[in-house]
Protein backbone atom coordinates (compact mmCIF):
# COMPACT_ATOMS: atom_id res chain seq x y z
CA UNK A 1 0.00 0.00 0.00
CA UNK A 2 1.24 3.45 -0.95
CA UNK A 3 -0.07 6.68 0.56
CA UNK A 4 0.54 10.28 -0.41
CA UNK A 5 -0.60 13.52 1.19
CA UNK A 6 -1.65 15.82 -1.66
CA UNK A 7 -2.40 19.32 -0.28
CA UNK A 8 -3.83 20.53 -3.60
CA UNK A 9 -6.44 17.75 -3.82
CA UNK A 10 -9.38 19.79 -2.54
CA UNK A 11 -12.38 18.60 -4.57
CA UNK A 12 -13.87 15.73 -6.54
CA UNK A 13 -12.36 17.01 -9.77
CA UNK A 14 -8.91 17.01 -8.21
CA UNK A 15 -9.46 13.48 -6.91
CA UNK A 16 -10.48 12.34 -10.40
CA UNK A 17 -7.36 13.94 -11.91
CA UNK A 18 -5.12 12.22 -9.36
CA UNK A 19 -6.91 8.89 -9.90
CA UNK A 20 -6.55 9.23 -13.67
CA UNK A 21 -2.81 9.92 -13.29
CA UNK A 22 -2.40 6.84 -11.10
CA UNK A 23 -4.37 4.67 -13.53
CA UNK A 24 -2.11 5.86 -16.35
CA UNK A 25 0.66 3.91 -14.60
CA UNK A 26 -1.40 0.94 -13.38
CA UNK A 27 -4.90 0.55 -14.80
CA UNK A 28 -5.66 -2.14 -12.21
CA UNK A 29 -4.53 -0.13 -9.17
CA UNK A 30 -7.04 0.31 -6.36
CA UNK A 31 -7.17 4.04 -5.67
CA UNK A 32 -8.90 5.51 -2.61
CA UNK A 33 -8.87 9.32 -2.50
CA UNK A 34 -9.72 10.94 0.85
CA UNK A 35 -10.55 14.54 -0.02
CA UNK A 36 -11.04 15.87 3.56
CA UNK A 37 -7.64 14.43 4.58
CA UNK A 38 -6.12 15.40 1.20
CA UNK A 39 -4.62 11.91 1.00
CA UNK A 40 -4.67 9.15 -1.59
CA UNK A 41 -4.12 5.46 -0.91
CA UNK A 42 -2.94 3.20 -3.72
CA UNK A 43 -2.86 -0.58 -3.80
CA UNK A 44 -0.48 -1.62 -6.57
CA UNK A 45 2.68 -3.60 -7.12
CA UNK A 46 4.14 -0.82 -9.28
CA UNK A 47 7.01 1.37 -8.13
CA UNK A 48 6.15 4.36 -5.92
CA UNK A 49 8.42 6.64 -8.00
CA UNK A 50 6.28 6.13 -11.12
CA UNK A 51 3.20 7.32 -9.25
CA UNK A 52 5.10 10.36 -7.95
CA UNK A 53 6.03 11.30 -11.53
CA UNK A 54 2.47 10.82 -12.81
CA UNK A 55 0.84 12.81 -10.00
CA UNK A 56 3.34 15.65 -10.39
CA UNK A 57 2.79 15.64 -14.16
CA UNK A 58 -0.93 16.10 -13.43
CA UNK A 59 -0.03 19.28 -11.53
CA UNK A 60 -0.05 18.15 -7.91
CA UNK A 61 2.69 18.19 -5.30
CA UNK A 62 2.70 15.45 -2.72
CA UNK A 63 4.63 13.91 0.10
CA UNK A 64 4.62 10.38 1.52
CA UNK A 65 1.88 9.99 4.12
Amino acid sequence: MIQFDIPGMTCGGCARSVTKAIHSIDADARVVPDIPARRVTIESSHDRAKFVEAIRAAGYDMQPA
